[in-house]
């Protein structure tokens, strides 16, 4: 397929706006004990909670390990059992973290994913195996390219001596069971990632980038990618429900409806920060009481963010390179 026809394909999807398959993920199993989502992955039929916790917060310096393993360990008690790191996090303190959360028969209860940043074969297998090190674990459920933000990026990690072979090679090995791609800057960059696995006869099993109450109004991943991954039968990872805290800044909108809006797309998964246990608790409390939102519903909400959310002033993570890690770390990609 030629990028011109990709584009234009991805962009007839967008316009049906996924209603056609958006009840169908949305009719997905609670569990009446805790009150967590559950969907599957893609084609993958994996069961995982809706909503998922991010590594990110857990290796913060303001909050103390005791603490970290410990909200780890409640979350898959309640219910949340997809677990989201990567390699770069807080310079590796959030695998560490997570490693020892996962323990004494936690690791069981764990969808556990990572990523790495590597764009050489050679980069990418010693990131891979330095993230199974301290996860303390011999293989992760999803192991994904971190932060595919360049046009390039795509290029470089399908060349020859790219990090997919070193991807493939971890999969062939019994390390990685599915593969998967993550970024937050651009869904052309995320549109020309798939047209380049398309035309290396790969095909994803996930994909995560923003999804939230304003991204619909600006550079739209859910109105541009989305639609090809539900096509595509890909696992959708959603993430920056909040934008860090840059959303709830707006104050336009509160943090279960930012969480509910997120429910209300076909995602598999809306991974969300997690530092305490009051934010845990918010986030079972969104999956409890969610509820399809009607079309009126939703259009009335993204009212009340369409006036701030238009320039990107409150996602800077498409605006700026505040939130680039491999931009101010070019040495992590090898």
């Amino acid at each position: 397929m030629q990028r011109r026809e990709f584009i234009k394909a991805a962009t007839t999807a967008a316009g049906m706006a996924v209603s056609t398959s958006l009840f169908s993920s949305l009719a997905s199993a609670a569990d009446s004990g805790s009150g967590m989502i559950y969907r599957t992955l893609g084609s993958t039929g994996e069961r995982v909670s809706a909503l998922g916790l991010g590594g990110y917060h857990i290796g913060k310096s303001d909050l103390s390990e005791d603490d970290s393993v410990r909200l780890v360990r409640t979350a898959l008690d309640r219910g949340m059992n997809f677990l989201d790191n990567c390699w770069d996090y807080n310079d590796g303190v959030s695998e560490v973290r997570m490693g020892k959360a996962l323990k004494d028969g936690y690791r069981q209860k764990a969808f556990l994913m990572s990523k790495i940043d590597g764009r050489t074969k050679d980069s990418a297998a010693q990131q891979i195996d330095q993230s199974l090190q301290r996860l303390q674990t011999d293989h992760v459920d999803l192991m994904q390219f971190h932060e595919v933000i360049r046009l390039e990026d795509p290029d470089r990690i399908f060349a020859e001596g790219g990090a997919m072979e070193a991807m493939l090679a971890a999969k062939q090995a019994g390390k990685v069971r599915y593969i998967g791609f993550t970024g937050h800057k651009d869904p052309y960059v995320h549109l020309r990632m798939l047209e380049v696995a398309k035309a290396h006869n790969f095909h994803f099993d996930a994909v995560q980038m923003p999804l939230n109450v304003m991204d619909a109004h600006f550079r739209s991943f859910g109105e541009q990618v989305l639609p090809v991954l539900v096509r595509e039968k890909i696992g959708i990872l959603g993430m920056k429900a909040f934008g860090d805290h840059y959303i709830l800044d707006s104050n336009t909108v509160k943090p279960i409806e930012c969480l509910h809006y997120c429910l209300n797309l076909p995602v598999s998964v809306q991974i969300t920060g997690i530092d305490s246990p009051q934010i845990l608790d918010q986030a079972f409390q969104a999956a409890s009481t969610f509820r399809p939102m009607s079309q009126q519903q939703v259009a009335a909400l993204l009212d009340r963010t369409k006036q701030a959310a238009m320039a990107g002033k409150f996602e800077l993570y498409k605006t700026t390179s505040h939130f680039d890690g491999t931009g101010h770390n070019p040495s992590w990609l090898g």
